[in-house]
C-alpha cells in the first residue's frame, strides 16, 4: 500500500510518533528510535526532509528529543486511514 509515495513502513513510523513512542536524534542525518529500537534510516530521512516530523523542542547536535508530527504528517497519517 502506498499513499503519496509513502509505504506501510512510513505509516507505521508516523503512527508510532503520533502515539508518542518516537525519539529523534538530531544531527546531520536524523535518526529515529521507536520503543528504544532504531528505525529505517532512509525512511527516517525521507520523513524529516519532507517535513512530516520534527523534534518537539530545539536540541543541540547529537541530542535527542521526542519526535512529533507536523501538520503535514498528521494529514498524511489520516490519508492512510482513508485508503
Amino acid at each position: 500500500m502506498t499513499v503519496n509515495d509513502r509505504t506501510a513502513r512510513h505509516r507505521a513510523m508516523l503512527q508510532a510518533i503520533a502515539d508518542g513512542r518516537g525519539e529523534l536524534v538530531c544531527g546531520r542525518v536524523p535518526s529515529l528510535t521507536v520503543d528504544g529500537r532504531w528505525c529505517d534510516f532512509t525512511a527516517t530521512d525521507e520523513l524529516v526532509t519532507s517535513g512530516l516530523l520534527r523534534p518537539a523542542r530545539d536540541t543541540g547536535f547529537g541530542a535527542s528529543a521526542t519526535a512529533v508530527l507536523t501538520t503535514s504528517g498528521v494529514q498524511l497519517l489520516r490519508s492512510f486511514a482513508v485508503v
